[in-house]
This record gives structure tokens, C-alpha cells and sequence, in this order.
């Protein structure tokens, strides 16, 4: 998919957001969700996706949903460093198919990164254990100021 085209209600996360599929939430506010990601790139691989939107990538955002949603971002980074001690933390967007954007509602990936550890491709590991997911988002979740 391209960088323009029309919201898709159906994708997977609009339809965690409605309530359709299940998700190990982690942190949640009025205007965004945070969950882990079902394919981790790294143990402890978290999204954050905003709610009561529309916007397929960043470019579709309207700049007013900006500031919560990046605050939401911020704290769940926060997060994951205090719970699993990472030696870094990716923070990453992507815009469209050929950026790697696979799921075409806006979200935000943070990624712990650990020396020595090979971090999997995006969308290329298997799914996760649902069990280990939900100890994760526990783990981060207690973290949370």
C-alpha cells in the first residue's frame, strides 16, 4: 500500500480497539492503546496505537491527536526501560508498504534492544507464546509512573 488511500476499518487494530480481537495491553489512555506485539522483533516489543482515529500512517494524523498520543509513546518507553533494563530502546513509525508499514492503521513501535542479542526482522519472527506475552505486559505494566 501506498503513502495515500482510504482507512481500512477492518485492520487488526481497529479491530482490537472495538473489542474484536484480543491484545496484552500494557497502557491505556482516553486517546491511545499500547500492546505487545504479537511477531517481536525483541522480548519486550511494544505498540502503541492512538484511539478514535482514522489515520493510516503519520502523514494522516491530525496534528491536534500529536501530543497525547506521543506523551503515550513516551511513557510506555519509559516503561520498558525500567522494567527489562535494556542496554537501548528503539522507537520507530513506519509510512507505507515500501517503508514497511504492514498493518495500515498508525502505530509506533518500541523496541528493547540487549547487546549481543540479533534483533528479528520486522514482521519475520513467529508469534510469540500468549503466556509470555502476558507476564511482558505485566512486567511493563507495573513499570508505569
Amino acid at each position: 500500500m501506498s503513502l495515500d488511500g482510504a482507512y481500512d476499518p477492518a485492520n487488526v487494530f481497529a479491530r482490537v480497539l472495538r473489542g474484536e480481537l484480543p491484545a496484552h495491553k500494557v497502557y491505556e489512555t482516553a486517546d491511545a492503546l499500547a500492546l505487545m506485539d504479537l511477531f517481536p522483533q525483541s522480548p519486550g516489543h511494544v505498540l502503541v496505537i492512538p484511539k478514535g482515529v482514522e489515520a493510516r500512517n503519520l502523514l494522516d494524523l491530525d496534528p491536534k491527536a500529536l501530543p497525547p498520543l506521543m506523551l503515550a509513546v513516551q511513557t510506555v518507553a519509559k516503561a520498558v526501560r525500567r522494567a527489562l533494563n535494556p542496554d537501548g530502546v528503539i522507537v520507530t513509525q513506519f509510512n507505507g508498504a515500501p517503508a514497511g508499514q504492514t498493518v495500515f492503521h498508525l502505530h509506533f513501535h518500541i523496541i528493547p534492544r540487549y547487546e549481543g542479542m540479533a534483533l528479528k526482522g520486522h514482521g519475520q519472527s513467529g508469534m510469540a507464546d500468549a503466556g509470555e506475552l502476558a507476564a511482558m505486559a505485566e512486567r511493563i505494566a507495573s513499570a508505569i509512573d
